[in-house]
């Protein structure tokens, strides 16, 4: 597979380091994604540099985690973060080191990452630092803990759910001592944020592999989170779906109701810190995907019309997540369709009945009526015909247009 190359800016940022007299590489997943042939999201480097000298190389830095030793540098429109070569000190929340230690070499910066092929480093002449068999483990598709893996573990309790995510995303395997060391440690994940838990769990939903949620699940990684974690959700289903949050959620709350691994989705979605709207959305799509899924076009049009296109996106992916009916291309096709599913989409308007002396609630009530009409017959979704309908309420309830 050929190489990616690292950006001008990159080589750019290594030289001047370099120039002063200091040391640097590219480190961690950008050397992997370049071993494996693969666009890297971000560049990150190490370097000797301390972050105080890091901001005098280069002045239109920013010190965005000077604690940790790292400075976000700015260069030809593009941005990377520089990190101080470090060790890390004791852990006690099993979540980030209590301190760090700069230190001059690379060896022991590499030493404190979480799994071998993110140990890796590369220099600005294309040479790779490969101190623990990452690029075997990555020719081998394997995730393997550098170092002891319950220790690991016990520094940084989110790297259980970072292994099944690079796993999802990579299509790895996690080798053994590393899944007996997960499976161990799990009781361990109550102790993260939610809201990193939620950034990888929506990962691994993103990737090609979203049924590895079911792992999640089955190592007992969010016991805390859900009603029943002995239940084996059948999420197989779940990859059919578009690469889509919204959808995704809804879908994956649908199977777990379905399966009983948690009995009501808005609360299992609100401890996840999801936002206000995903939850609602995902949670009642995933109910009525549940209750009463629609069979239709018709019944399609009458739930965008009751819930909205959001809502009823969601619960037609959950619809497919379970029943595999194709609901969301045909919800899709409905809304392409151009015909009429909203009161908006009608061909008369709140003033128009207004003018036949409709006051009030009655405007919203009659449109109401008329739009159950036109979604029965898409083709009277015309203003002569919609209005003369409205004439002939307003006469039955003795109203006189103005």
């Amino acid at each position: 597979m050929g190489r990616e190359l690292p950006p001008k800016y990159v080589i750019k940022i290594l030289s001047r380091l370099e120039n002063r007299g200091f040391s640097a590489y590219m480190v961690g997943g950008c050397v992997r994604d370049v071993i494996m042939g693969r666009r890297p999201h971000d560049w990150d480097i190490c370097s000797s540099a301390l972050p105080d000298e890091v901001l005098a190389v280069f002045p239109r830095s920013r010190p965005t985690g000077i604690k940790h030793g790292t400075v976000t540098v700015k260069m030809s429109g593009s941005s990377a973060e520089i990190t101080t070569f470090r060790s890390d000190g004791e852990y006690k929340d099993h979540r980030r080191p209590e301190a760090v230690q700069f230190i001059s070499g690379l060896k022991g910066d590499l030493e404190r990452r979480d799994f071998t092929v993110n140990a890796l480093a590369l220099s600005r002449s294309g040479e790779i630092c490969d101190l623990f068999g990452g690029k075997e483990d990555i020719g081998k598709r394997l995730i393997r803990c550098v170092g002891e893996p319950v220790r690991r573990f016990e520094e940084d309790a989110l790297r259980m759910l970072r292994a099944f995510r690079f796993s999802a995303v990579l299509g790895f395997e996690i080798e053994p001592a590393t899944l007996a060391a997960i499976r161990k440690s799990a009781p361990l994940s109550a102790f993260l944020a939610k809201e990193r838990v939620r950034d990888e769990l929506q990962k691994i939903l993103l990737s090609d592999s979203p049924q590895t949620m079911s792992s999640v699940i089955e190592f007992g990684l969010i016991d805390d989170l859900v009603d029943d974690a002995s239940a084996r959700p059948e999420l197989l289903s779940l990859k059919k779906l578009p690469k889509n949050r919204a959808l995704r959620w809804a879908a994956l709350c649908a199977l777990l109701l379905n399966s009983g691994v948690i009995k009501e989705s808005a609360g299992f979605l609100t401890l996840l810190r999801l936002d206000s709207a995903c939850v609602r959305n995902c949670s009642v799509g995933a109910k009525l995907a549940l209750e009463c899924p629609a069979a239709n076009a018709l019944s399609w049009k009458k739930q965008l019309a009751e819930n909205g296109a959001e809502i009823a996106q969601c619960t037609a992916a959950a619809c497919d997540a379970l029943y595999g009916r194709g609901s969301l291309r045909l919800l899709r096709s409905v809304i392409k369709s151009g015909e009429c599913w909203s009161i908006k989409q009608l061909a008369v308007s709140g003033d128009d009945l207004i003018g036949l002396g409709f006051r009030g609630t009655e405007v919203g009530s009659v449109l109401s009526l008329l739009l159950s009409h036109v979604l029965e017959s898409p083709s009277d979704n015309d203003k002569t015909l919609l209005l003369s309908m409205a004439r002939e309420l307003a006469a039955a309830q003795g109203k006189h247009s103005s």
